[in-house]
């Protein structure tokens, strides 16, 4: 009787054949190659691409991401972070007041883990025409500052991410994005532009306060359309300045000012008729926001009508 031991291909006890060698090498070259390929497909279809952004979810006409931001310079009970949005060159996406068409964008962060709360921050916004309506929003890749308020500031953030909003061409599209990311204390790629953003958000000033760029004064009067609401901005020589006008509630609607003649030198003024209140609403003592952007930056002044 053959008391031999049975024969095994890929056992190193007994003499293996070059044959078996060279099975052995391209089995192995072949499950190496498929684990490549599973990596490079999980990383680029997963929503955390790196560490301090998350990836783009969107399409060709538009796509955003959450982004990392370092650490403020100062102790402050917030974390840095940031939504960008990539638009294709002749699209345009709206501001949180849209003007007179458009949806704003709708943010939520439900799910995010140790997340009290996140206050987003608007960069100033452009005036923008549509089929003879003025919109308010962004025809250029831009990115909004996110302040994110931990439940524990000493612990890791999650944010998590749904962002609802419009973009627009000739016609306009609904969009859905989400996005990822955790925030820790590394080192981060994309601060220049988080920092680039928030210079671009307005700040707040009080009535009659700021230089260069300054909303003097805000009074009713009859205009030749009937009540209207009269604003003084005060620019330096030369500087294009836009004026924008929110009601106290999303409900509210105010036209967008128009610049009006009679001002005084250094004196821009706008107008706006007293109009776009919701039913039961009244103008009386209403709490409007007037931003004020020019070449060098945007101003917010929140006033009562008299």
């Amino acid at each position: 009787m053959d008391r031999r031991p049975a024969h095994d291909e890929f056992s190193s006890a007994g003499k293996v054949s070059l044959l078996n060698q060279l099975m052995k090498i391209g089995l192995n070259q072949m499950r190496l190659a498929a684990t490549v390929c599973a990596l490079l497909g999980s990383s680029s279809s997963g929503a955390l691409a790196v560490d301090d952004v998350s990836g783009w979810d969107g399409d060709a006409r538009s796509a955003v991401r959450l982004i990392a931001g370092s650490p403020p310079p100062r102790m402050v009970s917030f974390v840095r972070a940031g939504v960008q949005i990539r638009l294709k060159a002749g699209w345009h996406t709206y501001w949180r007041y849209p003007g007179d068409s458009g949806v704003p964008p709708q943010f939520d962060f439900s799910g995010s883990q140790n997340v009290k709360d996140v206050h987003v921050l608007w960069p100033a916004p452009e005036q923008l025409s549509e089929a003879g309506a003025v919109s308010i929003g962004y025809a250029h890749d831009l990115t909004m500052p996110l302040h994110v308020i931990p439940q524990d500031i000493g612990k890791p953030v999650t944010l998590k991410m749904k962002l609802d909003y419009a973009i627009c061409e000739k016609m306009c599209v609904p969009a859905v994005a989400k996005a990822e990311l955790t925030l820790a204390n590394g080192p981060v790629s994309q601060d220049a532009a988080l920092s680039a953003a928030e210079a671009l958000v307005p700040k707040m000033r009080a009535l009659g306060e700021g230089e260069p760029l300054a909303i003097r004064s805000v009074r009713r009067e009859t205009g030749p359309k009937g009540p209207r609401v009269v604003v003084d901005v005060a620019t330096p020589s030369g500087m294009s300045v836009t004026l924008f006008a929110e009601g106290p509630t999303p409900q509210w609607a105010l036209p967008v000012p128009e610049p009006v003649d009679g001002a005084p030198d250094g004196i821009k003024r706008f107008a706006f008729d007293l109009d776009g209140a919701p039913p039961g609403a009244s103008y009386d003592g209403a709490l409007v926001k007037l931003t004020a952007v020019g070449q060098q930056g945007g101003i917010e002044v929140a006033t009562r009508l008299d």
